[in-house]
């Protein structure tokens, strides 16, 4: 059996990991594709050397653009990639662009397609990431949901026959890596950050970073907290500053993006999480750190029990009250699986009936 899998932007990878040495644990031809979307060094080449990624076999280096223009480059050479390797399934992780071009490929094509991650839904057709999610969603042979909360979507949907509830694959990743986060990482150290003792925060949806007055408000509330904040930043979001003129205040730590070890290591010793990151919100979860959620909505509620992740949008005051609310006691609800949901999702590729076939 030969699997194409698609990914392109840094969160893509780290699912990819997962599901990668599960294809290698069953002995199965893999050939991955990197589109390209996240052309920084620092979000792409930084996950595959500490992650063990295999290297791709195929690099679209399609860079930036206009979500039309980005989706129609990446499709256009996504198809002689896919119909050199004629694999028996595609796999496509997430919602991002690089998600939405590898399902039309492979659905133009009539190749078997698996969504990982799927049913998320967040129910804000403005982002582009729930139009990409939905798309893919009904283009695919295969659903495999991270949450009863995900299955239950689909359903809705009328697609229940396709979905299968594997558990969530980044809670994979996360076992796997968060020993190595510990032995190989000194960011705690190196940045003399003290233990529960600053706020991490990320920033990069386009709601937030295309748009100034939002962008505004996030450092606005981040000058009204009254202890260290540390800021990996992402590329979009330096842009947007410069462009708009907008500087963080000194209580402010802008620091480079990190990789993935590091990112744990700095979510897992923060006192509290501030981001506009899916994942982020959902690996500050599993960390048992409280989260405050900087846009109106969630494609994961589940975070959201227990008091452990707020949704604040971009209001300073509402963004200050959750960061500075007292934290949840315990631990969060287990609600993402076992840990093993990339072993269940290639052993349900390798036993579906549909396996080797192409659609008509």
């Amino acid at each position: 059996m030969k699997v194409v899998t698609i990914a392109g932007a840094r969160p893509q990878f780290i699912k990819a990991a997962a599901f990668s040495a599960a294809l290698r644990a069953q002995r199965i031809e893999e050939a991955l594709v990197h589109t390209g979307q996240h052309y920084d060094d620092e979000l792409s080449a930084v996950f595959f050397q500490s992650l063990d990624l295999p290297e791709p076999r195929h690099r679209l280096g399609v860079g930036s653009g206009p979500h039309g223009e980005q989706t129609g480059r990446m499709l256009e050479r996504l198809e002689p990639v896919l119909q050199e390797e004629a694999p028996d399934w595609v796999v496509v992780f997430g919602d991002t662009n690089s998600t939405l071009a590898g399902a039309l490929a492979a659905a133009k094509l009539g190749l078997p397609l698996a969504h990982v991650e799927a049913g998320l839904r967040s129910f804000n057709r403005s982002m582009p990431e729930e139009i990409n999610r939905i798309v893919t969603d009904h283009c695919s042979d295969l659903l495999f949901c991270p949450t009863q909360t995900a299955f239950d979507q689909l359903s809705r949907e009328g697609l229940a026959e396709r979905a299968r509830l594997t558990g969530d694959i980044m809670y994979d990743a996360l076992l796997q890596h968060l020993p190595l986060s510990e032995e190989r990482t000194d960011v705690i150290e190196r940045l003399k950050l003290q233990p529960k003792g600053y706020v991490l925060v990320t920033v990069h949806r386009a709601a937030n970073t295309d748009d100034p007055a939002a962008l505004g408000r996030i450092l606005e509330a981040l000058a009204l907290l009254d202890e260290p904040v540390v800021f990996p930043i992402h590329p979009r979001a330096r842009a947007a500053l410069v462009a708009a003129n907008l500087e963080p205040t000194p209580n402010v730590r802008v620091i480079e993006p990190v990789g993935y070890l590091e990112m744990l290591a700095l979510e897992r010793s923060a006192r509290v999480v501030l981001t506009d990151s899916g994942g982020v919100q959902k690996e500050a979860y599993l960390l048992g750190v409280p989260c405050v959620t900087l846009r109106e909505e969630t494609e994961w509620p589940e975070t959201c029990g227990g008091g452990w992740n707020v949704l604040a949008g971009t209001e300073p005051s509402r963004i200050v009250k959750a960061a500075q609310r007292t934290g949840p006691t315990g631990e969060p609800a287990a609600l993402f699986g076992d840990g093993h949901a990339a072993q269940r999702m290639v052993e349900l590729l390798r036993d579906d009936p549909s396996h080797g076939a192409r659609r008509g």
